[in-house]
């Protein structure tokens, strides 16, 4: 007798465990790890949905306390083992269910029928099939003669154009089967999600930096070596063909390559290269597929007829067999943390699905996470650069800084300073392409004076404060709160407000002041239907608008080479975020939508519009300047203790009762001071005392308070954050918190979100 260990689709802490069943000889061999399953559940055995966890041939049950798998689901997807362990691990380490684990893990998230495709063949020799035709009579055997004729010419034919082109009937065909002269076949045919027209792409001569970034990956794997690289690069500097040459050697050596990419927008442009370098081998995924579309790239990767996934998050848990790299291609983007449990990030997962499979990680950036620049420093990630532009003749653009205080002062209220007004003007002229980003990245309601551009910030946090209902300004870090002032502190003016522009409001400036220009809008109201995104793209990429306006989507990994001037048109939205990384993403935005112009033989140019034009963020970004950057924001995250140099867990308590969460949200953070306290009375515990100095520090508290968006959909949100340099004190607590707080989610309608950092 054979068991399996299941966790049943039934969400509810007390059900987030493993329950055994027999598995009975029918289904011996169909049962395997990672199958989803219909097992009889609870008092009234009603038949609910399960997944296989494990498999044994022992149990601590007698056989007749225990009940047997009903059915194998059909046509599912089953997980690779290892898969189930890193659900597990996900489970452990960012603090979830182990259902929702394993739904993030799971393939396809629903049975989906495969498309049928049947054809029509000749049953006997062709000799044979003329001779019968033969004896037909032209007339009454009309239809039958026209089927054999196009059978002998064509070999076989789709069934669809049997019935519909030759306007031969099923009677018909039916009469020739039962005859033994043709048969009907029936394959199951694969949804192709790529389709890009075009002929083969010839490899890329590798100029010295790119060939030795690749040479250090391929050679380190020669040598059984499985590292964690940075691929920094400037932009333009050809990261995508150093990808390309590992993938190329992963393929050599019978293996498999996932590449991530944060964007759906830069999907197609990305595939379009990979497709017309490695053919069939590739596939992609993303969320705006059909279910059937991802449910049959699942089963080509499980049946190895692809070699290469694109996409998302998501494509992470592609169940490739012989994986040998992950490629995580603009690794700073902040998509590639998940927002429902468990809140995983990409990067950390990708690294753990990579030690459990003896694969390579490539993480690639322009503008690296200051994480990822952090443990290059320590050495837990081996760097490599490119410090120069794959093309030979393209250079850096040149970057003007615009300050909107002076423009005010000018009399110019127009979101197109006079200057970019100047430069736009002259590349309609010359018949080349603008980009124009607004900066809408992390846009929370934060106010600013328009006059001195100083924004309200906590004086606590050094955060900016969000403007709520009613006037009140809070400080989501701390609680601080106050009223919105009539004047600003700074310079008494009276030009202070919430700041906030949006797309179509540019676009409308933009037609007004350049009438005879082609306008292109990519936003999410444009990107809304399928294939909204390859479509502005392709038509942009094809010369068929002068400016395209967007948010970020626009601004990483595209490659337009008659994009010459490049305006940012509020730099500021980003960098007065209430968030402690606020700079580093304005510095990431700035540099890489700099990076859009001049990336072939025509020089570009890039217009900053700012308040803040002396911060070193915009400075730095004008400058492309990462080592400066670095440089000055690492010593702000050491002093205000915020990672990379400590770890940092945010909770997130909701309900649809304020008084609820805010009563889970104090019972949280007092549990949380006890453990501190028993820190600082008998020191560390014992797990982390061999860790002397750092983890000695007892963990730091902050909170609870509203969250950022303090109520959605009448669900009400608090938040507490906990710091420690040492991730695996953050872990600790977490568990303790489960164990101690799991009965608020049945009992008081209470959620408690983990969200830890890289």
């Amino acid at each position: 007798m054979r068991y399996a260990g299941v966790v049943v689709d039934i969400s509810g802490g007390k059900l987030d465990r493993v329950f055994t069943y027999r598995i009975p000889e029918h289904l011996q061999g169909q049962v395997t790890v990672g199958a989803q399953v219909k097992v009889p559940f609870g008092k009234g055995d009603r038949l609910v949905t399960a997944f296989v966890i494990e498999i044994t041939e022992k149990s601590t049950y007698s056989d007749d306390e225990l009940k047997e798998i009903r059915e194998v689901s059909p046509r599912g997807v089953a997980v690779e083992s290892h898969l189930i362990e890193l659900a597990w691990w996900m489970k452990e380490e960012y603090g979830s269910s182990m259902l929702q684990a394993l739904k993030t893990v799971l393939p396809v998230k629903k049975t989906v029928a495969p498309v049928r495709r049947r054809r029509i063949c000749l049953q006997v020799p062709e000799e044979e099939a003329r001779h019968f035709a033969a004896g037909l009579h032209p007339g009454r055997n009309a239809a039958q003669l026209r089927l054999l004729e196009a059978l002998l010419a064509d070999g076989y034919l789709p069934y669809e154009t049997v019935t519909g082109r030759l306007h031969v009937g099923v009677s018909t065909i039916r009469s020739l089967g039962d005859k033994g002269v043709i048969r009907v076949e029936e394959e199951t045919s694969y949804r192709n999600p790529v389709q890009i027209k075009g002929g083969e792409a010839g490899t890329v001569q590798l100029n010295d930096e790119q060939r030795r970034a690749a040479e250090t990956v391929c050679g380190d794997d020669r040598r059984g070596v499985h590292g964690i690289y940075l691929l920094y690069g400037v932009t333009g500097s050809g990261k995508t063909e150093v990808y390309m040459e590992l993938i190329d050697y992963m393929l050599r050596t019978h293996r498999q390559v996932i590449v991530l990419i944060p964007e759906i927008a830069l999907t197609y442009q990305t595939v379009m290269r990979f497709y017309r370098r490695f053919g069939d081998k590739v596939s992609i995924l993303h969320s705006r597929m059909s279910e059937g579309e991802r449910y049959d790239q699942f089963v080509r990767a499980k049946k190895g007829e692809i070699q290469i996934m694109v996409g998302p998050r998501s494509a992470l848990f592609t169940p490739f067999t012989h994986l040998g790299l992950i490629i995580i291609d603009e690794e700073q983007e902040a998509s590639y943390k998940s927002e429902l449990s468990p809140r995983y990030h990409a990067v950390g997962v990708a690294q753990k699905r990579a030690s459990m499979t003896g694969a390579s990680v490539v993480l690639g950036s322009a503008t690296p996470s200051l994480d990822s620049f952090y443990r290059c420093q320590d050495g837990r990630y081996k760097l490599l650069k490119l410090s120069r532009r794959a093309v030979k003749e393209a250079r850096l653009p040149s970057v003007e800084i615009v300050d909107l205080k002076e423009e005010l002062v000018k009399g110019n209220k127009s979101i197109i300073s006079l200057r970019l007004g100047e430069l736009l003007d002259q590349r309609l002229k010359k018949g080349e392409q603008s980009i124009l980003f607004l900066n809408r990245r992390g846009f929370s309601g934060f106010v600013s004076c328009r006059s001195c551009g100083e924004a309200l910030k906590c004086p606590h946090c050094d955060v900016s404060l969000t403007l709520h209902r009613g006037g009140r300004l809070v400080c989501h870090y701390c609680g601080y709160e106050t009223k919105l002032p009539r004047t600003c502190p700074s310079c008494g003016s009276r030009y202070i407000a919430g700041f906030g522009i949006g797309t179509q409001k540019v676009e409308a400036m933009v037609a007004e002041q350049f009438p005879n220009a082609r306008i292109l809008r990519m936003d999410a109201d444009t990107t809304a239907r399928k294939g909204g995104h390859e479509a502005i793209l392709s038509a942009f990429a094809d010369g068929k608008a002068d400016i395209l306006i967007g948010t970020q989507m626009i601004v990483k990994g595209h490659d337009f080479p008659r994009v010459t001037l490049v305006g940012v048109l509020a730099a500021d939205l980003s960098l007065h975020s209430p968030s402690y990384d606020a700079a580093e993403r304005t510095f990431q935005l700035l540099t890489q939508a700099a990076g859009r112009a001049g990336r072939d033989v025509l020089p570009g140019q890039v217009v900053i519009q700012t308040y803040s034009p002396e911060h070193y963020s915009i400075r730095m970004a004008a400058a492309q300047d990462y080592d400066g950057f670095y440089a000055e924001e690492l010593p702000y995250r050491q002093m205000l203790h915020y990672p990379p140099v400590y770890a940092m867990m945010t909770l997130l308590i909701s309900s649809r009762d304020e008084q609820a969460a805010e009563r889970a949200a104090r019972a949280c953070g007092n549990l949380v001071e006890r453990y501190i306290d028993r820190w600082k009375t008998d020191g560390a515990p014992l797990s982390f005392r061999e860790n002397t100095g750092a983890a000695a520090r007892e963990p730091e508290l902050i909170g609870p308070c509203d969250a950022p968006v303090s109520r959605i959909n009448d669900i009400y949100r608090k938040t507490l954050y906990i710091r420690h340099v040492d991730r695996r004190v953050l872990v600790t607590i977490k568990d303790g918190l489960e164990s101690l707080t799991g009965w608020r989610e049945e009992k008081a309608g209470v959620s408690v979100q983990y969200d830890i950092s890289r």
